[in-house]
């Protein structure tokens, strides 16, 4: 049995820094985004089923986000149907993903981990934080969305004081260093608990 590490931050966090990091470790680690990509890919599970029902969607073989997004701005239900979609085969990947593993340790980098309720079926969460002008100057930085698009997602996400609190580790990406630190620290604990049981 590998030990679920589910773990989860706001956008501009450094999550998938830190995700990066307990692979260094040995950690094995699966990323819900990177899942969806994959399934949007061409020849990905999720174009088949979105072309039948959003066949706009569709660009050069696998499934557009901006297409995707246009037509979520357009139609009101079509979240909810593109979710219905596309969640069970995220669900199948993720499963496929546990079989296979040989790690100790998996860690789950899903960003609505406790909005969803997937911290139901982790054995512990971690939650990555920074100073919130550190996460608008990071995001703002990558010069992919404006200010107003930062804020509409920040307001849509579950509060960061709250994950901290719901959270069994908290990581401070404020240096590298330092979340590095904090990282070694979670997976020495973790793998002493593992060798006590």
């Amino acid at each position: 049995m590998t030990f679920l590490l589910g773990l989860t931050g706001s956008i501009g966090m450094g999550k998938s820094t830190t995700a990066g990091m307990f692979a260094d470790l040995g950690c094995a680690v699966w990323d819900a985004d990177a899942a969806v990509h994959r399934l949007y890919a061409p020849g990905g599970a999720a174009v088949a089923p979105i072309c039948a029902h959003f066949p706009t969607a569709i660009e050069g073989g696998g499934v557009s986000r901006p297409r995707l997004k246009a037509i979520m701005a357009e139609d009101d239900t079509a979240l909810t149907r593109i979710e219905a979609i596309v969640h069970p085969l995220v669900a199948a990947d993720r499963q496929a993903f546990l079989a296979e593993t040989e790690s100790d340790i998996t860690v789950l980098d899903i960003p609505l981990l406790f909005e969803g309720g997937f911290d139901a079926m982790m054995d512990a969460t971690v939650c990555v934080t920074a100073p919130p002008e550190v996460q608008r100057a990071r995001v703002l930085a990558r010069n992919t969305m404006s200010e107003a698009q930062f804020d509409v997602i920040l307001a849509k996400q579950m509060p960061d004081a709250e994950k901290r609190r719901r959270a069994t580790w908290v990581i401070t990406t404020d240096t590298l260093e330092n979340a590095r630190a904090q990282v070694q620290v979670i997976v020495d604990d973790i793998r002493k608990g593992l060798h006590r049981a």
